[in-house]
């Protein structure tokens, strides 16, 4: 599918990634048009996260695509598909400043014709698909240095205020009289230990909401009270 989506002189791909080291956030977005690489854009951003960085990728993605002509067609292709999900759902208020620059640039992509589409792909990392390696290639070429503390993005304080929360959780669980008692000792199907997650916003609940035996235990040990009736609804 995307060999004869890229040979076509109307569709322009655009794969994305974003990573952070160091507090600094990389962005990368290559453009492709009939199979070859046309624009390749990495911008650095301090104190974001990584849904930031990768919104912005896409954004830069798109702005450059459309704005060649006779695409009429755009293909954005990223190993994160719940970033691009939050394009379209207005309740991520913390990214409205993204969605809206982002859909600036797809009324104006739909304006100049009806049939102008976009499509958004997953790929995950561990395909090793060509275009997206060489997306990934140019990020580790960047070894960004940790600089002085700047404007903080919202975002990038609520990932702060939860890492802090996580690890005083961690320490007052670990002193607490009650470990074993009101507490239980979760691990996943490879017997990991399972800790609390914000990441790519997956409830750390769902890693044991396989089994209706330990989600009761879970239930009960957290709220004291067993899931029957409407709380089980």
């Amino acid at each position: 599918m995307t060999l004869h989506a890229s040979s076509s002189p109307h569709t322009a791909i655009i794969i994305t990634d974003a990573s952070i080291k160091n507090n600094i956030a990389t962005s990368v977005s290559h453009v492709h048009i009939c199979d070859h690489p046309l624009i390749k854009m990495v911008y650095h951003a301090a104190f974001v996260t990584s849904t930031e960085a990768e919104l912005f990728a896409i954004k830069c993605g798109i702005n450059q695509a459309y704005s060649k002509e006779n695409i009429s067609k755009i293909i954005v292709v990223t190993n994160s598909i719940h970033v691009a999900k939050k394009i379209f759902n207005n309740k991520s208020y913390p990214y409205q400043i993204y969605m809206t620059a982002i859909l600036c640039e797809l009324q104006q992509f739909f304006t100049t014709s009806q049939e102008n589409s976009i499509k958004f792909w997953e790929c995950p990392s561990h395909l090793k698909w060509r275009l997206h390696q060489s997306v990934n290639k140019d990020l580790k070429l960047f070894n960004p240095q940790p600089i002085l503390l700047s404007k903080l993005s919202w975002d990038y304080c609520k990932k702060i205020d939860s890492d802090n929360i996580i690890n005083l959780w961690k320490m007052t669980f670990q002193a607490s009289d009650g470990k074993g008692r009101h507490f239980l000792d979760l691990v996943d199907d490879s017997c990991e230990d399972i800790e609390l997650s914000y990441i790519k916003e997956g409830p750390w609940l769902q890693s044991f909401s396989h089994s209706n035996s330990l989600c009761t235990r879970v239930t009960r040990a957290i709220t004291n009270h067993a899931p029957i009736g409407e709380y089980c609804l």
